[in-house]
Protein backbone atom coordinates (compact mmCIF):
# COMPACT_ATOMS: atom_id res chain seq x y z
CA UNK A 1 0.00 0.00 0.00
CA UNK A 2 1.43 3.23 -0.92
CA UNK A 3 1.03 6.33 1.27
CA UNK A 4 0.03 9.78 0.89
CA UNK A 5 0.58 12.97 2.35
CA UNK A 6 -1.77 15.50 3.67
CA UNK A 7 -1.34 18.98 3.79
CA UNK A 8 2.07 20.55 4.51
CA UNK A 9 2.91 19.83 7.85
CA UNK A 10 4.36 16.07 7.91
CA UNK A 11 1.08 14.10 7.66
CA UNK A 12 1.60 10.64 5.82
CA UNK A 13 -0.75 7.59 5.82
CA UNK A 14 -1.90 5.05 3.65
CA UNK A 15 -3.39 6.00 0.30
CA UNK A 16 -6.61 4.41 1.29
CA UNK A 17 -8.23 5.16 4.78
CA UNK A 18 -10.93 3.03 6.83
CA UNK A 19 -13.92 4.81 7.49
CA UNK A 20 -15.10 2.87 11.12
CA UNK A 21 -18.56 4.74 11.34
CA UNK A 22 -20.60 1.67 9.76
CA UNK A 23 -18.81 -0.94 13.21
CA UNK A 24 -20.99 1.53 15.99
CA UNK A 25 -22.98 4.23 13.62
CA UNK A 26 -24.15 7.82 14.74
CA UNK A 27 -25.72 9.70 17.07
CA UNK A 28 -28.76 7.17 18.02
CA UNK A 29 -27.98 4.46 15.58
CA UNK A 30 -25.69 1.95 16.47
CA UNK A 31 -26.27 -0.01 13.85
CA UNK A 32 -26.32 2.37 10.64
CA UNK A 33 -25.92 0.34 8.14
CA UNK A 34 -26.60 -2.88 9.79
CA UNK A 35 -26.25 -5.16 12.54
CA UNK A 36 -22.86 -4.96 13.88
CA UNK A 37 -20.67 -8.28 14.77
CA UNK A 38 -18.03 -6.48 17.30
CA UNK A 39 -15.49 -9.14 16.88
CA UNK A 40 -15.32 -9.01 13.10
CA UNK A 41 -15.39 -5.20 13.09
CA UNK A 42 -12.04 -5.81 14.93
CA UNK A 43 -10.73 -8.29 12.85
CA UNK A 44 -11.49 -5.46 10.55
CA UNK A 45 -8.98 -3.01 11.97
CA UNK A 46 -6.02 -5.82 12.11
CA UNK A 47 -6.49 -6.75 8.47
CA UNK A 48 -6.14 -3.08 7.75
CA UNK A 49 -3.36 -3.10 9.15
CA UNK A 50 -1.92 -6.43 7.44
CA UNK A 51 -3.07 -4.99 4.00
CA UNK A 52 -0.97 -1.34 4.61
CA UNK A 53 -4.18 0.77 5.69
CA UNK A 54 -2.80 2.78 8.82
CA UNK A 55 -5.49 5.44 8.15
CA UNK A 56 -8.34 4.77 10.54
CA UNK A 57 -11.16 7.46 10.72
CA UNK A 58 -13.77 7.87 13.76
CA UNK A 59 -16.11 10.58 16.09
CA UNK A 60 -17.10 11.41 19.63
CA UNK A 61 -21.08 11.16 17.71
CA UNK A 62 -20.66 7.61 16.23
CA UNK A 63 -22.63 5.74 18.82
CA UNK A 64 -22.22 8.04 20.19
CA UNK A 65 -18.91 7.49 21.73
CA UNK A 66 -18.93 3.60 21.50
CA UNK A 67 -17.12 3.82 17.90
CA UNK A 68 -14.26 5.80 19.46
CA UNK A 69 -13.92 2.75 22.24
CA UNK A 70 -14.01 0.06 19.46
CA UNK A 71 -11.46 1.81 17.66
CA UNK A 72 -9.26 2.37 20.54
CA UNK A 73 -9.95 -1.43 21.94
CA UNK A 74 -9.40 -2.63 18.40
CA UNK A 75 -5.87 -1.10 17.62
CA UNK A 76 -4.76 -0.94 21.56
CA UNK A 77 -1.53 -3.33 20.94
CA UNK A 78 -0.90 -1.42 17.86
CA UNK A 79 -0.81 2.19 18.39
CA UNK A 80 2.00 2.39 16.92
CA UNK A 81 1.27 1.30 13.59
CA UNK A 82 -1.84 3.13 13.16
CA UNK A 83 -3.01 7.10 11.99
CA UNK A 84 -6.08 7.85 14.25
CA UNK A 85 -8.39 10.00 13.39
CA UNK A 86 -11.14 11.36 15.23
CA UNK A 87 -14.07 14.42 15.22
CA UNK A 88 -15.65 16.98 17.29
CA UNK A 89 -18.16 19.69 16.84
CA UNK A 90 -21.94 18.55 17.97
CA UNK A 91 -23.99 19.00 20.80
CA UNK A 92 -24.80 15.80 22.24
CA UNK A 93 -27.88 15.69 24.59
CA UNK A 94 -29.27 12.03 26.03
CA UNK A 95 -27.33 10.67 23.11
CA UNK A 96 -28.74 12.69 20.18
CA UNK A 97 -26.88 15.39 18.09
CA UNK A 98 -29.13 18.67 19.07
CA UNK A 99 -27.02 21.38 17.13
CA UNK A 100 -22.99 22.31 16.77
CA UNK A 101 -20.76 23.40 18.98
CA UNK A 102 -17.33 24.38 18.56
CA UNK A 103 -16.75 26.52 21.28
CA UNK A 104 -13.28 26.56 22.50
CA UNK A 105 -14.51 24.97 26.21
CA UNK A 106 -16.32 21.93 23.98
CA UNK A 107 -12.90 21.54 21.89
CA UNK A 108 -10.81 20.75 24.53
CA UNK A 109 -13.47 18.64 26.61
CA UNK A 110 -14.43 16.57 23.31
CA UNK A 111 -10.27 16.29 22.66
CA UNK A 112 -9.70 15.03 26.68
CA UNK A 113 -12.59 12.65 26.68
CA UNK A 114 -11.73 10.93 23.20
CA UNK A 115 -7.91 10.75 24.25
CA UNK A 116 -9.59 8.74 27.13
CA UNK A 117 -11.92 6.50 24.80
CA UNK A 118 -8.69 6.00 22.52
CA UNK A 119 -6.92 4.63 25.31
CA UNK A 120 -4.04 7.31 23.60
CA UNK A 121 -2.19 10.03 24.70
CA UNK A 122 -2.59 12.15 21.21
CA UNK A 123 -5.34 12.10 18.78
CA UNK A 124 -3.21 12.30 15.05
CA UNK A 125 -5.62 14.25 13.06
CA UNK A 126 -8.79 16.01 15.25
CA UNK A 127 -11.30 17.42 13.01
CA UNK A 128 -14.23 20.22 13.33
CA UNK A 129 -17.26 17.62 12.20
CA UNK A 130 -19.30 20.64 11.17
CA UNK A 131 -18.84 24.24 11.04
CA UNK A 132 -20.88 26.26 13.98
CA UNK A 133 -22.33 29.58 12.96
CA UNK A 134 -21.94 30.63 16.13
CA UNK A 135 -18.51 30.53 16.63
CA UNK A 136 -16.37 32.14 14.81
CA UNK A 137 -13.53 29.68 12.97
CA UNK A 138 -10.49 31.51 14.27
CA UNK A 139 -11.56 30.65 17.69
CA UNK A 140 -12.54 27.49 17.31
CA UNK A 141 -9.40 26.91 15.34
CA UNK A 142 -7.35 28.63 18.44
CA UNK A 143 -8.42 26.39 20.45
CA UNK A 144 -7.43 22.99 18.61
CA UNK A 145 -3.82 24.57 17.81
CA UNK A 146 -3.57 25.13 21.60
CA UNK A 147 -3.74 21.50 21.84
CA UNK A 148 -1.32 20.66 19.09
CA UNK A 149 0.85 23.25 21.33
CA UNK A 150 0.14 21.00 24.30
CA UNK A 151 0.99 17.67 22.26
CA UNK A 152 -2.90 16.13 22.50
CA UNK A 153 -3.15 16.41 18.85
CA UNK A 154 -0.83 16.23 15.92
CA UNK A 155 -2.54 17.68 12.66
CA UNK A 156 -5.83 19.58 12.43
CA UNK A 157 -8.56 19.13 9.63
CA UNK A 158 -12.27 20.49 8.97
CA UNK A 159 -15.11 18.75 7.31
CA UNK A 160 -17.81 20.19 5.06
CA UNK A 161 -16.34 23.34 5.29
CA UNK A 162 -17.30 26.45 3.08
CA UNK A 163 -14.10 27.89 1.10
CA UNK A 164 -14.19 31.64 2.99
CA UNK A 165 -14.12 29.17 6.70
CA UNK A 166 -11.37 27.20 4.86
CA UNK A 167 -9.18 30.25 4.16
CA UNK A 168 -10.11 31.84 8.24
CA UNK A 169 -9.39 28.40 9.35
CA UNK A 170 -5.91 28.33 7.41
CA UNK A 171 -4.50 31.61 8.49
CA UNK A 172 -4.90 31.12 12.15
CA UNK A 173 -3.33 27.01 11.99
CA UNK A 174 -2.03 25.54 8.42
CA UNK A 175 -5.17 22.83 8.19
CA UNK A 176 -3.82 19.62 7.37
CA UNK A 177 -6.89 17.68 5.79
CA UNK A 178 -10.28 18.55 4.70
CA UNK A 179 -13.01 15.86 5.15
CA UNK A 180 -16.22 15.90 2.60
CA UNK A 181 -18.33 13.83 0.71
CA UNK A 182 -16.77 12.71 -2.75
CA UNK A 183 -17.60 10.30 -5.15
CA UNK A 184 -18.56 9.56 -8.64
CA UNK A 185 -22.03 10.77 -7.23
CA UNK A 186 -21.39 13.97 -5.29
CA UNK A 187 -19.41 15.67 -6.94
CA UNK A 188 -20.38 19.25 -5.86
CA UNK A 189 -16.60 19.73 -4.31
CA UNK A 190 -14.58 20.11 -7.43
CA UNK A 191 -15.78 23.61 -8.62
CA UNK A 192 -14.06 25.44 -5.68
CA UNK A 193 -13.65 23.43 -2.70
CA UNK A 194 -10.66 20.94 -3.99
CA UNK A 195 -9.69 23.47 -5.91
CA UNK A 196 -8.86 25.45 -2.85
CA UNK A 197 -7.05 22.74 -1.37
CA UNK A 198 -4.80 22.52 -3.93
CA UNK A 199 -4.13 25.92 -3.82
CA UNK A 200 -3.28 25.95 -0.18
CA UNK A 201 -2.03 22.46 0.27
CA UNK A 202 -4.59 20.78 1.58
CA UNK A 203 -5.51 17.29 1.92
CA UNK A 204 -8.57 15.75 0.63
CA UNK A 205 -10.45 13.18 2.53
CA UNK A 206 -13.47 11.87 0.70
CA UNK A 207 -15.92 10.41 2.94
CA UNK A 208 -18.63 7.89 1.47
CA UNK A 209 -16.54 7.34 -1.60
CA UNK A 210 -18.64 4.79 -2.83
CA UNK A 211 -21.96 6.54 -2.30
CA UNK A 212 -22.72 5.12 1.11
CA UNK A 213 -22.21 1.97 -1.03
CA UNK A 214 -24.82 2.47 -4.00
CA UNK A 215 -21.40 2.40 -6.73
CA UNK A 216 -20.67 -1.40 -5.62
CA UNK A 217 -23.80 -1.95 -7.79
CA UNK A 218 -25.10 -4.41 -5.42
CA UNK A 219 -27.52 -2.28 -3.02
CA UNK A 220 -30.95 -2.79 -2.65
CA UNK A 221 -33.88 -0.23 -3.25
CA UNK A 222 -34.23 1.96 0.35
CA UNK A 223 -37.68 0.22 0.00
CA UNK A 224 -36.02 -3.24 0.47
CA UNK A 225 -33.77 -2.46 3.39
CA UNK A 226 -34.73 -2.42 7.09
CA UNK A 227 -35.54 1.09 8.80
CA UNK A 228 -32.86 0.91 11.19
CA UNK A 229 -30.36 1.17 8.06
CA UNK A 230 -29.69 4.69 7.41
CA UNK A 231 -29.81 4.13 3.62
CA UNK A 232 -33.64 3.29 3.76
CA UNK A 233 -34.00 7.07 3.90
CA UNK A 234 -32.15 8.22 1.21
CA UNK A 235 -33.50 9.94 -1.59
CA UNK A 236 -31.36 8.42 -3.71
CA UNK A 237 -31.79 4.92 -3.18
CA UNK A 238 -35.56 5.13 -3.52
CA UNK A 239 -38.24 5.03 -6.53
CA UNK A 240 -37.32 6.31 -9.42
CA UNK A 241 -33.94 7.78 -8.42
CA UNK A 242 -32.72 4.59 -7.66
CA UNK A 243 -33.63 3.31 -11.53
CA UNK A 244 -31.52 6.39 -12.18
CA UNK A 245 -28.36 5.65 -10.70
CA UNK A 246 -28.78 2.63 -11.26
CA UNK A 247 -28.17 3.23 -14.85
CA UNK A 248 -25.07 5.28 -14.67
CA UNK A 249 -23.66 2.53 -12.13
CA UNK A 250 -23.62 0.45 -15.12
CA UNK A 251 -21.21 2.13 -16.74
CA UNK A 252 -18.99 1.99 -13.90
CA UNK A 253 -19.03 -2.00 -13.52
CA UNK A 254 -18.25 -2.43 -17.60
CA UNK A 255 -15.18 -0.56 -16.94
CA UNK A 256 -14.31 -2.89 -14.09
CA UNK A 257 -15.18 -6.08 -16.10
CA UNK A 258 -12.43 -4.44 -18.71
CA UNK A 259 -9.84 -4.28 -15.52
CA UNK A 260 -10.70 -7.62 -13.96
CA UNK A 261 -12.04 -5.15 -11.25
CA UNK A 262 -14.79 -4.77 -8.44
CA UNK A 263 -16.92 -1.45 -9.47
CA UNK A 264 -15.80 -0.23 -5.96
CA UNK A 265 -12.45 -0.66 -7.28
CA UNK A 266 -12.96 1.66 -10.15
CA UNK A 267 -15.09 4.17 -7.79
CA UNK A 268 -12.60 4.50 -5.47
CA UNK A 269 -9.58 4.11 -8.00
CA UNK A 270 -10.91 7.46 -9.84
CA UNK A 271 -10.67 9.13 -6.50
CA UNK A 272 -7.59 7.94 -6.16
CA UNK A 273 -6.58 9.06 -9.31
CA UNK A 274 -7.88 12.75 -9.38
CA UNK A 275 -4.97 13.82 -6.97
CA UNK A 276 -2.25 12.64 -4.88
CA UNK A 277 -3.08 14.17 -1.87
CA UNK A 278 -6.50 12.20 -1.90
CA UNK A 279 -7.00 10.04 -0.04
CA UNK A 280 -10.41 8.33 -0.02
CA UNK A 281 -11.88 6.48 3.54
CA UNK A 282 -14.31 3.96 2.37
CA UNK A 283 -16.43 2.05 5.12
CA UNK A 284 -16.21 -1.33 6.36
CA UNK A 285 -17.06 -3.31 9.57
CA UNK A 286 -16.29 -7.14 7.51
CA UNK A 287 -12.49 -7.91 6.45
CA UNK A 288 -14.39 -8.89 3.01
CA UNK A 289 -15.15 -5.78 2.20
CA UNK A 290 -12.02 -4.18 2.84
CA UNK A 291 -9.86 -6.43 1.24
CA UNK A 292 -11.90 -5.46 -2.05
CA UNK A 293 -11.84 -2.07 -1.68
CA UNK A 294 -7.86 -2.16 -0.72
CA UNK A 295 -7.48 -3.85 -4.01
CA UNK A 296 -8.35 -0.25 -5.57
CA UNK A 297 -5.00 1.10 -4.62
CA UNK A 298 -3.21 -1.15 -7.39
CA UNK A 299 -6.02 -0.09 -9.81
CA UNK A 300 -5.02 1.98 -12.55
CA UNK A 301 -7.30 3.36 -14.96
CA UNK A 302 -6.84 5.04 -18.45
CA UNK A 303 -7.39 8.38 -19.45
CA UNK A 304 -10.22 7.14 -21.62
CA UNK A 305 -11.55 5.39 -18.75
CA UNK A 306 -11.31 8.53 -16.20
CA UNK A 307 -13.22 10.28 -19.27
CA UNK A 308 -16.30 8.09 -19.28
CA UNK A 309 -16.23 8.21 -15.80
CA UNK A 310 -16.67 11.80 -15.73
CA UNK A 311 -18.86 11.74 -18.55
CA UNK A 312 -21.09 9.23 -17.09
CA UNK A 313 -22.35 10.64 -13.81
CA UNK A 314 -21.41 14.86 -14.23
CA UNK A 315 -21.64 17.02 -11.57
CA UNK A 316 -25.51 17.81 -10.57
CA UNK A 317 -26.56 14.75 -12.36
CA UNK A 318 -27.38 12.30 -9.76
CA UNK A 319 -30.92 11.53 -9.11
CA UNK A 320 -32.33 12.59 -5.60
CA UNK A 321 -31.44 14.75 -3.24
CA UNK A 322 -27.97 14.22 -1.56
CA UNK A 323 -29.57 14.10 2.33
CA UNK A 324 -33.35 12.86 3.24
CA UNK A 325 -32.90 16.09 5.93
CA UNK A 326 -32.57 19.86 5.26
CA UNK A 327 -31.05 20.25 8.37
CA UNK A 328 -27.97 17.90 6.84
CA UNK A 329 -27.96 19.92 4.38
CA UNK A 330 -27.96 23.23 6.09
CA UNK A 331 -24.71 21.84 7.70
CA UNK A 332 -22.57 21.90 4.63
CA UNK A 333 -20.58 24.51 3.11
CA UNK A 334 -20.46 26.83 5.94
Amino acid sequence: MQHRKLGTQGLEVSALGLGCMGMAGTAGQAAMYGVVDIDEAVATLHRALDLGVNFFDTAEVYGPWINEELVGRGLKDKRDQAVIATKFGFRIVDGKVSGTDSRPENVRAVAEASLKRLGTDHIDLFYQHRVDPNVPIEDTVGAMADLVREGKVRYLGLSEAGAGTIRRAHAVHPISALQSEWSLWERGVEDEIWPLCQELGIGFVPYSPLGRGFLTGSQPRAEDLPDSDYRSKDPRYQGANYDANMAAVTVVKEIAATHGATAAQVALGWLLAKGDSVVPIPGSKRRLTLEDNAGAASLTLTAADMATLDAALPPGTTAGDRYGSKAMMAMVRL
